[in-house]
């Protein structure tokens, strides 16, 4: 790849001789709040255009005065196809983004809490596998208001003409040649160096140690050579065996798209074919599933199950917006809600159909919480509750408490919701949790802003886990005060938390909607983390401790490995 080859006595703190104005202007641009949101580096070949990007990346303040400044996200273009680079951009700035399309809208609406307006340095455009997908993008993201853009290109290559037609630019120009001596006090454009070899693209063990954005270009490449859809648009839905089965890669293709902002991170091979191996569709290649779970026996996580959209043995249940682990009567039984408000139930051992939950409740179901007698509490997108009962006769004292809730949140919309013996616990958009019990109503004060999940587990000591749009995870138990530190704090706003009583002790699960997942104990140990790659909807913990994670296309079972 193209890169910035400093001399030896280059330290990154000053800018490289000879680039002194243009490092003065870059700075210029950095702190004017008027300034165009994106500015152009451009100059001949050799005319030091990646080294000022590099020392810009670097570049803080004086020595003895405070280091806050915006933060600033160096990614190299060269090599790289519009899908590769928008994984990586997505993950550095703390969304998930499955195409262009994606990312754009996910940096426009996000709720996340970066350190001021980012800033995006973007290096080598020209040498980039697509440089007019990506000059496109760049453009669509220059309209952004959360970030700003810094691009380098060589000023004989279309993409600068192209951007300062779409966009009001601000312009640094190296347009001049290396020092004529060649010594080293100018730091050039570096030649390319030879060729990487491309991995077997059907080896699951070599995909899983190349430079995986070399391979997402490579896997791109051949689904343009062969006509499949959906390279720019985004992952396409897996092939069916024997259909495009060479240019799929046996599903490997497939599962590398699903998963592709994941498995571009930076991460140990055994992570990456963790992450794979709960990517694959039913119809992939047979072989490949032992050859990925012996590479990731070094992970933390082992595999029980994945259904992904496509999968027809058995089929997928559908896209996941709520999830629920049934515990009484319904004990081995997972609750998925999707998007048009339907409930299914599924088979724990193995997300095989098991029914559905026969409810009236228009519109979406934002939040679904089994009760122990079997009665399965859900609350709309107005924030109202609704009860769906089971099998056996209620006491009337839940039927008082439900019904107390119910009228409360007719009121008083809810955002959030969990239940446990006698209990009915609600988060709200100011911030606030609710328990409701059979002793009265606590309340407590968890959270800066919309609380968007709540957990009950009914222990020794019952308590209540809750998360919010502020991005912390919090304990809580009622009647007592809320534990002063967060169990878990992120900047990004959580999407999911669920928690439950184990054999091994009370396990709690989190998701963001940067694509994270964790497994805590709030007693203390090791936090366990995953990304399954697109956005993730929902999580929940059985009581055997196995992990669910939920998106829109897939549902994953994952047993922490001891």
């Amino acid at each position: 790849m193209p890169s910035a080859t400093p001399s030896p006595a280059w330290d990154g703190r000053r800018p490289v001789t000879g680039t002194e104005a243009e490092a003065t202007a870059l700075l210029g641009w950095l702190t004017d709040p008027e300034a165009p949101r994106l500015c152009l580096v451009t100059g001949a070949p050799g005319s030091g255009k990646t080294a000022l990007l590099g020392w810009l990346a670097r570049h803080g303040p004086r020595s003895g005065r405070p280091r806050r400044r915006t933060a600033r996200v160096l990614v190299p273009l060269a090599g790289q196809s519009a899908l590769g680079a928008t994984w990586t951009i997505a993950d550095r700035l703390g969304v998930v983004a499955r195409s262009p399309g994606d990312l754009v809208h996910a940096l426009a609406t996000s709720e996340a809490r970066p350190a001021g307006r980012a800033v995006l340095l973007l290096t080598d455009l020209h040498a980039a596998a697509e440089p007019e997908a990506l000059t496109r993008l760049i453009a669509e993201l220059a309209g952004v208001g959360r970030v700003r853009l810094v691009v380098e290109a060589r000023s004989d290559t279309p993409a600068p003409a192209v951007l300062r037609a779409e966009r009001r630019v601000t312009l640094v120009d190296l347009d001049g040649a290396p020092d004529p001596d060649g010594g080293p006090e100018r730091v050039a454009d570096a030649p390319a160096g030879p060729a990487r070899p491309l991995p077997d693209l059907s080896d699951p063990v070599a995909v899983c140690v190349a430079d995986p954005l070399l391979v997402t270009t490579a896997y791109l490449a051949g689904a343009a050579a062969a006509g499949l859809p959906g390279t720019l648009d985004g992952p396409e839905a897996p092939a069916r065996p024997g259909e495009n089965a060479a240019d799929d890669h046996g599903g490997l293709r497939a599962a590398w798209m699903r998963a592709g902002q994941s498995l571009c991170r930076e991460q140990p091979p055994a992570e990456r074919a963790s992450v794979l191996l709960a990517a694959l569709g039913d119809g992939a290649d047979p072989r490949l599933r032992p050859a990925l779970a012996e590479l990731a026996e070094g992970s933390p996580w082992r595999l029980r199950w994945a259904r992904h959209r496509g999968d027809l043995t058995p089929p997928w249940p559908g896209p996941v917006t709520v999830l629920g682990a049934a515990g009484g009567p319904l004990e081995g039984t997972l609750l998925v809600g999707d998007r048009t408000g339907a409930v299914r139930l599924l088979h724990e051992a193995d997300a095989s159909p098991a029914g559905s939950l026969a409810h009236t409740v228009p519109g979406r179901v934002t939040a679904l919480a089994p009760a122990p007698d079997g009665t399965v509490l859900l609350l709309d997108d107005r924030g109202r509750l609704h009860t769906v009962r089971g099998a056996a006769p209620r006491a009337p004292y839940l039927e008082r408490l439900t019904e107390a809730v119910s009228a409360t949140l007719a009121r008083h919309p809810g955002t959030a919701l969990a239940a446990i013996a006698g209990s009915v616990v609600v988060g709200d958009r100011l911030g606030s949790v609710h328990a409701f019990g059979l002793r009265g109503l606590h309340q407590a004060a968890s959270h800066s802003g919309r609380v968007t999940a709540v957990a009950a587990v009914d222990s020794e000591t019952p308590f209540v886990c809750s998360g919010g749009a502020d991005g912390t995870i919090r304990l809580w138990t009622p009647g007592r005060d809320p534990r002063p530190e967060p169990l878990a704090e992120r900047p990004s706003p959580v999407v999911s938390v669920h928690a439950t009583q184990t054999p091994h002790g009370p396990l709690v699960a989190a998701a963001w909607a940067d694509g994270l997942v964790e497994l805590r104990r709030p007693e203390g140990g090791r936090t366990l983390a995953f990304r399954p790659g697109p956005p993730v909807r929902a999580v929940a913990v059985t009581g055997a401790g196995s992990l669910l994670i939920g998106t829109d296309e897939s549902l994953v079972c994952l047993v922490p490995r001891n």
